[in-house]
């Protein structure tokens, strides 16, 4: 029998150790994450939303068996896919196959991608940490003059006149402050007495451009194409598939209009459902992002704008996209 035909044992252990690599889903996904991309550990832990010691135990094997390289940058020691030297390997493109195949088995590989993204963008955003330090130390001393709600109502007026839809809108605290400015805002919630009780608030304080609806956060009574600007405060972790709820919004807004999600950072406070009804315990950037994809949004943007400082130590995310 011809020699080249034969697979030697050095071959065969090569073989037989790509297959116990690719073997492990974790090890399987930060391959793949590390293929696209140098990262820190706190970046992979954040992506993959699995424990320190695990993913600094896979990384460890996957850098023993020389697939991954790390080199360290400040106080971070960032990561990266390294192609094995040419005598460990049998055939590298052919390993990469493998691991493309093992991914494609594997529906968090595309999660893990939406995730990759809003990681990335969080790098880029390098002055967010002077608008975090700013935010807290915003009102913490007397300034006569200077408040939130005073800067909230100057930004409002700046806006141009729109037809908004604030979708989940309760009583209407945040329908009344945009109707200061808005050619129209169209207010929809689903129970009947915040309906009631914000048209008569609405109709006290002289807001003729303030309409409310009873109805559905995923179907709401508004026609499509017809709004500039559809706003989910507070309101997405209420509905029972918080993605419809998005397509809804995307159906109801103009070419170019924009949708604006404000709601509740992913978090473990279960007491939330019984003490405020909530549906969803927040969700992740990369949830949103990932769901305003699916509803056909553009240019997706996604940040924490607000975390409290008292327990449960509840964090704010802000999500917008273009129809």
């Amino acid at each position: 029998m011809d020699g080249d035909a034969l697979i030697s044992w050095e071959a065969l252990a090569s073989i037989l150790k790509s297959l116990s690599l690719v073997s492990d889903p974790t090890r399987v996904r930060l391959l793949l994450l590390l293929q696209r991309e140098e990262l820190s550990v706190a970046e992979l832990q954040e992506i993959l939303s699995l424990p320190q010691s695990n993913i600094s135990a896979q990384l460890a094997r996957l850098k023993g068996a020389g697939l991954v390289s790390d080199r360290r940058s400040g106080k971070n020691r960032l990561y990266q896919l390294e192609t094995p030297v040419e005598k460990e390997q049998v055939s590298w493109g052919h390993f990469m196959g493998l691991l493309e195949a093992a991914g494609g088995e594997l529906k968090e590989v595309k999660q893990d991608g939406a995730a990759l993204r809003v990681v990335l963008k969080k790098r880029a955003k390098t002055a967010q940490a002077y608008f975090d330090a700013l935010a807290g130390k915003f009102g913490r001393h007397y300034i006569p003059g200077r408040s939130w709600k005073s800067l909230g109502e100057t930004l409002l007026k700046l806006l141009p006149p729109m037809v908004i839809a604030d979708l989940g809108a309760g009583e209407g605290t945040l329908s009344q402050l945009l109707a200061q400015g808005a050619r129209q805002v169209i207010a929809v919630d689903n129970s009947e007495k915040m309906v009631a009780y914000g048209a008569e608030l609405a109709s006290r304080h002289g807001f003729a451009n303030l309409e409310f609806r009873l109805g559905d956060l995923e179907e709401p009574p508004i026609e499509e194409g017809s709004v500039d600007l559809a706003i989910l405060s507070q309101a997405l972790h209420h509905a029972a598939v918080p993605l419809r709820a998005l397509k809804a919004a995307h159906r109801i807004l103009k070419p170019g209009g924009r949708v604006v999600v404000l709601d509740l950072l992913k978090h473990g406070f279960d007491k939330a459902r019984q003490l405020y009804a909530d549906v969803w315990l927040g969700f992740s950037e990369a949830e949103l992002s990932e769901m305003l994809d699916a509803a056909g949004f553009k240019g997706v943007e996604t940040s924490v704008v607000h975390r409290e400082t008292k327990s449960p130590h509840f964090q704010t995310v802000l999500a917008m996209g273009t129809r």
